[in-house]
């Protein structure tokens, strides 16, 4: 398992009237996690599509349990449970305000996707060497 913490203080714009943070705005939050975890593993975005590789989000879960305010510190937890094995990777999220309550929690799908051909690939293999070191994994899986 892979966990990082990444820290995002709540703007005004991203406030409805009510001093709330607008519900959509927790996709963004949660791509911030994710580009911050990959990030902190060496790896980046911008390198997987120079490798020939995207990721689409294919799925998004979330469920609101408190609200979030405006200028709050908010800290997003990206967990990686599972080493990705086949085409898809699942990002879990957990979002915390300073008192370290729970406020939101969300689980995230992309697919991976060859740029040239439009259809699904498996995870770059240098992505790979990074995640590997933590996870249990049987080699009889990733043949």
């Amino acid at each position: 398992m892979y966990e990082h913490l990444t820290t995002v203080r709540v703007r005004y714009a991203e406030t409805d009237q009510m001093d709330i943070v607008y519900y959509g705005n927790y996709a963004q939050y949660f791509e911030v996690g994710r580009a911050e975890c990959i990030r902190d593993l060496g790896f980046t975005y911008k390198k997987m599509e120079e490798m020939g590789v995207r990721m689409p989000v294919v799925k998004l879960e979330c469920n609101f349990l408190r609200p979030a305010h405006y200028d709050d510190l908010i800290t997003i937890k990206t967990v990686l449970k599972e080493m990705p094995l086949k085409h898809e990777i699942e990002f879990n999220h957990e979002v915390f305000n300073e008192k370290r309550k729970l406020l939101t929690t969300g689980k995230v799908t992309l697919f991976f996707i060859d740029i040239k051909t439009g259809k699904r690939t498996v995870m770059p293999a240098e992505f790979k060497a990074k995640l590997y070191p933590f996870f249990e994994v049987n080699l009889l899986d990733t043949l």
